[in-house]
């Protein structure tokens, strides 16, 4: 019996996850749900991370479905994103399996469907091999979000979030159709990904109308306002799912649209990109800086994470047009391994705010802290994300965020003199976004799980059970990873950079080089975290040791110091969310709309709150569904006239027909 091909395994895989969905189904609120289908579904998660891993070395796979006419495609870039997808759909799985036994509010059963076809439909957007595969998957994956963004839908903010990502994603959708259209001509019977000829400025409206597309799904400004409002009301492994890799199926359709399908586009196009990238991320920090609410500060963080792949992909476009393919390899391999960390580390973090809302039952940083010495587990966890999220040495997402400014840094000289001087200033923004990012992981960390209780219920909290646990554990380990690792891992993308059309070779070495990553060619700049590493336990075992033998008197515990003052309630006196995010928000208010609540002077304990709203909501959404209730009652008035007006003249018609018949 001949092997099973990488594809064709992938496509048993795709079969049983919708299989496992299907039974799901029926299955309804028992416990089949969370004892066998979820845990299966890790365990076929496993065998796609090894297939996926197969596939890197550069081997490609087709198939035609022959009666549907549709076709199917593997290659070293879809086996990246695969394996992404295969990893993070493990880890949700097992901490799935967990959560939705103990929330019996949810229907699992359907929750279960909607979630594997979910799954179903982000393999198959990796899958496509025709334009027709392509947006019946994107689709369907939108609608499978939809039912479980809205799992909670006796709540009207839920189903108010639920409408706004729906719309949101259709609007994409239909862009994205007309720049499949505009792109084959509508001449072919299937559309296959095979280019028609066109004119120059054709490509960049075909671009244009593409980025608009994948922007609306990986929540670039403006249309990132679907976001913040559909993290927080979906459970919490979908919202991990969705960060994780939902918005990476933007980004890789950009890729395989901008490297594999069109020509080497105007630099004028890329520098969009960049701009957009860029702004998106600034904006997105700053608001994620001053957010009190877990799930919309990573929300809010993964847009900023998105804008910097977005950044680094308008790069490698600029590169690409002038000829640079050692600097466009640099970009996109940023772009690629930013797009892997963050998959990583932003899963972690959701689960973890499911750990922590499913024990205290609150998402708000002001009532919640101390939860260190209730959960452990789930906050050593949680560091592990909240390290990568900041871009500290020794984790994934520094090493993503040092290749991308090593693309900048080390910028030959650019054909366009205003890009060129624009660089350091698109540099320095990229150290300050790096630096808000840090300080807003900062924020949540400390908040949630330093200092004490700030509510007397917090004292009950449990820590997250054995399945949470190992699912955590699974993105942790491959947080660290990929931040130890570096100069390991991104030889593999080789294949997968020549997939986008990049044959610069990467800069190999043997021994003891290998530890030490050097992106760019005759340059001294290097990086080698698992020498730091190593360096770093010795120091910490030196201190250890000289700590030992020096300290001469045992552990004394005392009780808080208040100034003097007895120490009545510490919680009250440490500071809280706001008061942290408040000088972000002092010095970024015109980029904000604030509502500020000030206490009464009756007030016997005065309480002062601000509201921040965001801008493009409050300026262009709001107005905009203002005018559209006012068509709206328009449409209906107009609607009852019209209806008054036919019966009055059905009236007058029989009053007629019996004059003339009498």
């Amino acid at each position: 019996m001949p092997a099973l091909s990488a594809l064709e395994v992938i496509e048993v895989l795709l079969l049983s996850w919708l299989l496992l969905g299907g039974i799901a189904v029926f299955a309804g609120r028992g416990s089949l749900v969370t004892r066998f289908i979820f845990p299966a579904s890790a365990v076929l998660a496993a065998v796609a991370a090894i297939t996926a891993l197969s596939v890197l070395n550069g081997a490609v796979y087709d198939q035609w479905l022959q009666p549907l006419g549709w076709s199917l495609h593997l290659d070293a870039l879809s086996a990246w994103f695969f394996l992404m997808l295969a990893v993070v759909v493990m880890a949700c799985s097992m901490y799935a399996a967990s959560y939705f036994r103990h929330r019996e509010a949810i229907p699992a059963g359907m929750i279960a469907f909607s979630y594997h076809v979910f799954v179903v439909a982000m393999g198959l957007v990796l899958l496509a091999g025709d334009v027709w595969m392509f947006m019946l998957a994107w689709e369907l994956m939108a609608v499978s979000s939809y039912l479980l963004v809205i799992a909670n839908h006796a709540q009207r903010a839920t189903r108010q979030a639920g409408l706004l990502y729906l719309v949101m994603a259709h609007i994409g959708a239909l862009a994205l159709l007309v720049a499949f259209l505009g792109l084959f001509g509508g001449g072919h019977e299937h559309l296959p990904f095979a280019v028609a000829g066109h004119a120059p400025w054709l490509w960049s409206v075909i671009f244009l109308l593409a980025l608009f597309g994948f922007a609306a799904k990986a929540g670039m400004l403006p249309l990132h306002v679907w976001l913040p409002e559909a993290h927080p009301a979906a459970p919490s492994p979908v919202s991990a799912l969705m960060s994780g890799l939902m918005l990476k199926m933007a980004l890789y359709g950009l890729l395989r649209l901008c490297f594999c399908l069109l020509p080497p586009l105007p630099w004028i196009d890329g520098v969009l990109l960049l701009l957009l990238g860029l702004l998106s991320a600034l904006y997105a920090v700053v608001y994620a800086a001053v957010q009190i609410d877990m799930k919309r500060l990573l929300a809010y963080s993964s847009i900023e994470n998105m804008g910097l792949m977005l950044l680094s992909v308008g790069l490698a476009l600029v590169f690409r047009r002038a000829g640079m393919a050692d600097m466009t390899r640099l970009a996109l391999s940023a772009a690629l391994y930013l797009a892997m960390s963050h998959a990583m580390f932003k899963s972690l973090l959701f689960l973890v705010t499911g750990s922590v809302l499913h024990a205290t039952g609150e998402r708000n940083l002001g009532h919640l802290g101390g939860l260190m010495r209730r959960m452990p587990w789930t906050a050593w966890l949680a560091l592990v994300g909240v390290f990568s999220a900041a871009g500290t040495p020794l984790f994934g997402g520094f090493a993503a965020e040092w290749l991308m400014l090593q693309s900048f840094l080390f910028t030959p000289h650019l054909p366009n003199a205003t890009l060129d001087l624009s660089l350091p200033v698109l540099s320095a923004s990229l150290v300050l976004i790096s630096a808000l990012a840090a300080y807003t992981q900062i924020k949540f960390f400390a908040t949630v799980f330093l200092g004490q209780h700030r509510e007397a219920k917090l004292h009950q909290a449990m820590d997250a059970r054995a399945r949470e646990r190992w699912a955590m554990l699974l993105l942790a380990i491959a947080c660290l990873v990929l931040g130890l690792a570096p100069s390991w891992i991104l030889p593999h993308l080789q294949a997968t950079l020549s997939v986008l059309g990049v044959r610069s070779p990467l800069i190999l070495h043997s021994g003891i080089q290998a530890a030490i990553l050097r992106p760019v060619a005759a340059r001294s700049v290097s990086y080698a975290p698992l020498i730091l590493f190593v360096c770093l336990l010795f120091s910490l075992a030196l201190v250890l040791v000289f700590v030992r033998l020096t300290a001469t008197m045992a552990l004394r515990r005392a009780p808080l110091w208040g100034c003097g003052f007895a120490m009545q309630d510490g919680a009250r006196l440490q500071d809280s969310a706001e008061g942290i995010g408040q000088p972000i928000r002092h010095i970024f208010e015109p980029l904000m709309s604030l509502r500020r609540h000030l206490p009464e002077p009756e007030d016997r304990r005065p309480f002062y709150r601000v509201e921040v709203f965001d801008k493009f909501w409050m300026l262009l959404y709001r107005p905009l569904l203002r005018a559209l209730r006012q068509l709206q009652r328009w449409q209906e008035a107009l609607q009852v006239g019209l209806t008054w007006y036919l019966g009055v003249s059905f009236l007058v018609l029989i009053v007629l027909l019996g004059v003339v018949t009498a």
